[in-house]
């Protein structure tokens, strides 16, 4: 790529944005943000006092930018349903249109399927995204360190605050936990993924997990395909993993996330 990933996407981010506002002033979305309703408390269901249980955030991803399609048939309320059937503790939904192929419309309907609580993976580059993401139910959404500021990660975090959403913080490198650091960020998500140059390296997140604080819940993601990948992570103290690819290209979602969860022996 003659430019970056990230680049690219920030830029069809920005310019996204700024038409979305032609049809729907922040203000609006504001108004409808700011309601009280009830989420489902993301990070609550990471939770557990059992160092031997995995957490599955297994994820609705119809296509990637270094995969192509994975699944063109997906339907979002049926795999939502599926996931939470085979234990998964939650759900992610990739709701970026052009590269990712999703839809806000993709995490309604999981929603509507299923009562896990549902994280709108996607790239948060405004306070327009943070509002309407709470407007289409998102109970968490995904906030990537490299594309931040400190000042914008610490003001976006507070906002989910105020509107009671929870935050998963994408990290992949220690710069990233450096730009972290003095922020109120809690669910760590550790990327194998470079998404710059979308090299991969599944040591990444059971290298950089040690950097993180006590109380922070670190979040394996990208390459994980097997148990035991899963087992690698777990000797390094990660129980907790986000799962697309392999759980969409599984022929039964929910019997996969079994098996991702089945200790030795079962």
């Amino acid at each position: 790529m003659a430019e970056d990933f990230l680049s690219q996407i920030a830029a069809y981010k920005q310019d996204l944005v700024a038409r979305q506002k032609k049809y729907r002033s922040e203000a609006s979305l504001r108004r409808d943000a700011e309601i009280a309703v009830e989420r489902r408390g993301f990070i609550r269901h990471m939770e557990s006092d059992d160092i031997d249980s995995i957490h599955i955030i297994a994820e609705i991803k119809r296509a990637s930018p270094s995969k192509g399609v994975i699944r063109d048939n997906l339907d979002a309320a049926a795999t939502a349903a599926a996931y939470q059937q085979g234990g998964a503790s939650a759900i992610s939904v990739l709701t970026e249109d052009h590269f990712f192929k999703g839809s806000v419309d993709d995490l309604i309907a999981a929603r509507r399927a299923a009562t896990l609580p549902v994280l709108r993976k996607d790239f948060t580059l405004t306070t327009y995204q943070i509002y309407e993401s709470a407007v289409i139910g998102a109970d968490a959404i995904l906030l990537i360190v490299r594309m931040l500021s400190k000042n914008q990660l610490k003001d976006y975090m507070a906002l989910c605050d105020d509107l009671n959403l929870d935050a998963l913080v994408e990290i992949h490198s220690a710069e990233d936990i450096r730009t972290m650091e003095g922020t109120s960020a809690r669910l760590i998500g550790i990327n194998n993924r470079n998404l710059q140059s979308f090299d991969t390296d599944i040591k990444n997140a059971m290298n950089l997990v040690a950097g993180l604080l006590p109380g922070q819940i670190p979040v394996a993601a990208s390459a994980i395909q097997s148990r035991d990948d899963i087992e690698k992570n777990q000797k390094a103290g990660i129980r907790h993993f986000l799962i697309g690819e392999s759980i969409v290209r599984s022929e039964d979602p929910a019997a996969f996330i079994r098996t991702l969860k089945a200790h030795k022996g079962q």
